[in-house]
């Protein structure tokens, strides 16, 4: 991969010098676009050239640019349960105390299930309803990964409520969209409009954003948990208005309590690291707080309060390991963006 446009600001030091060189010696791959703002100011703004996706459709080598859509796979989770609080301060959605399953009518056989009557919308806001479902073990593609299994079922809203109960409701977090499938279909059902036409009126269009894609899942319905596509700087206007308490431009678009909560941890994933609603939260020891998106591929949006920082990343990343993901993942963000701001 060769960068196709890299524009840092006076403020960014040799960013882009250590970004060449990281890329040389293979510490770096499969990186698409990466901008850094701080203080609400663009400092640094890179575009490389590579093959890419669009939810698994392929789309050979792309020169990426500012108005280049990129998928954000998972990072989508995040601006759903942002859709979610909107529609809830405006009546349209049940509140996360709502038990689930009175939210679906149309599965009141499932609802008669010992045990279901205890889950709650908040159990699917932090995703941890302790139902059956593994993504994270099978490979996507696979027919036996939940949410392969889910989008190839006949309905998959009675997929996800169907799984079999197998651990205590709010007790332990498992990754799973399903949880964001029946956010969609209450924010859908809830607003009347579709999740995509939702978003672009109370979200996308008043953070002025341009083009948007949402891919739709294998039954033609927009795919909530993984479909989004966005322009990289319109990901990481997202992250500024989160930065700003919800606000933009003198404007509330997400209420600055949701965000409050759904950025506050409610499980524990793995020592430091942590789920909110819909959000991942990590406080390292001697680090600072960190609030991200993450998608698959190498898609990310980090949120650094106390550094007034937001960074923002598109990778191509899709066919290698979770580790290597993660691993090209924090290398930019602790060895050249946290050094050139801090």
């Amino acid at each position: 991969m060769t960068a196709a446009a890299t524009r840092p600001s006076a403020a960014d030091g040799d960013m882009a010098s250590r970004l060449a060189e990281m890329e040389r010696d293979g510490r770096v791959s499969g990186l698409h676009a990466l901008l850094v703002s701080r203080g609400g100011k663009l400092v640094f703004e890179h575009y490389g050239v590579g093959e890419d996706e669009a939810w698994e459709r392929k789309l050979g080598q792309v020169t990426f640019g500012p108005t280049v859509l990129h998928d954000l796979r998972s990072v989508s989770k995040s601006i759903v349960g942002m859709l979610y609080g909107i529609a809830l301060a405006d009546g349209k959605v049940p509140p996360p105390e709502a038990r689930l399953y009175e939210q679906f009518p149309d599965y009141a056989d499932l609802a008669s299930q010992p045990g279901r009557e205890r889950l709650t919308v908040a159990h699917v806001l932090s995703m941890t309803l302790g139902l059956e479902w593994d993504e994270l073990t099978i490979p996507y593609g696979d027919p036996r990964n939940s949410e392969i299994a889910m989008e190839l079922s006949p309905d998959r809203y009675r997929y996800v409520l169907e799984r079999p109960m197998v651990g205590e409701p709010g007790a332990k977090w498992t990754y799973n969209g399903g949880c964001t499938a029946l956010l969609g279909r209450l924010i859908a059902k809830g607003t009347g409009d579709k999740l995509p036409d939702y978003a672009r009126r109370v979200l996308f269009e008043p953070l002025g954003f341009g083009p948007t894609e949402w891919s739709n899942g294998l039954k033609g319905e927009a795919a909530a948990a993984s479909g989004l596509r966005l322009r990289p700087p319109d990901l990481l206007r997202i992250g500024q208005m989160v930065l700003a308490g919800g606000a933009w431009q003198g404007r509330q678009i997400v209420p600055a309590k949701w965000l409050e909560e759904s950025t506050t941890r409610s499980v524990v994933i793995d020592g430091p690291f942590g789920y909110g609603w819909h959000w991942y939260l990590a406080t390292p020891p001697g680090g600072a707080k960190t609030i991200s998106g993450i998608g698959w591929g190498g898609q990310r949006l980090f949120i650094l309060p106390g550094l007034d920082l937001v960074v923002a990343m598109n990778c191509g990343n899709y066919a290698k390991p979770g580790p290597e993901q993660r691993r090209v993942a924090d290398v930019l963000l602790r060895e050249l963006v946290l050094p050139a701001v801090m």
